[in-house]
């Protein structure tokens, strides 16, 4: 489990048939292999950890569904990734319920100065969009976002200057691919309005 708060951008090092090696600054110890690490929204477990003076390396197998449902298909080496380790007990809840288990790819359609934010309005799937809602939450690549207004499978985001600098968010281009992890709470709501009598 996730809040969607952003404490490290990782790299990818390596690419291999089943997976990835990724750096990041967490002083990560070979014994804490098996430790679940959100990457870019992808709850994914660290198979390997070699620490490093700076950090540490991990790898990371990925199956053919994760890869199918995600962004994951485009990493290659040098690619910048947003990084969350999993709450532990008696950590702060800072942004929302994050699983790690993405529901689908979403589509950056425009990027817009708004004071020093920037305004980033997406497409979603349209099979995801009934559960996207005006100040709900959503996680993009990870980041716990607010959403500021919906048209149809269309949705605006706002991102401040802070998370712009810690997080991948400031790199982003028109056309870019993100990971959309909709909120739990909106999906259960939703299941349970399918047996109303």
């Amino acid at each position: 489990m996730f809040t969607g708060l952003i404490t490290d951008v990782g790299e990818v090092i390596a690419k291999s048939q089943g997976g990835f090696t990724l750096k990041t600054a967490y002083k990560l110890k070979p014994q804490e292999v098996g430790l679940s690490i959100c990457c870019d929204g992808v709850c994914l477990t660290a198979t390997t950890i070699t620490p490093l003076a700076d950090g540490a390396e991990f790898t990371v197998d990925v199956s053919n569904e994760t890869m199918a449902k995600t962004t994951l298909d485009q990493w290659k080496p040098g690619r910048r990734v947003n990084l969350e380790r999993s709450l532990r007990a008696g950590d702060e809840l800072g942004g929302h319920i994050v699983s790690g288990h993405v529901d689908g790819i979403a589509k950056i359609i425009s990027i817009t100065d708004d004071g020093e934010s920037k305004r980033f309005l997406l497409e979603a799937p349209e099979h995801l969009s009934r559960y996207i809602a005006p100040k709900g939450s959503i996680a993009l690549d990870g980041t716990s976002l607010t959403v500021n207004e919906v048209a149809e499978v269309r949705f605006g985001v706002n991102l401040i200057p802070h998370s712009l600098t810690v997080t991948t968010w400031g790199a982003k281009n028109p056309g870019d691919l993100v990971n959309l992890e909709v909120d739990v709470f909106a999906r259960y709501v939703a299941r349970l309005m399918e047996f109303r009598p």
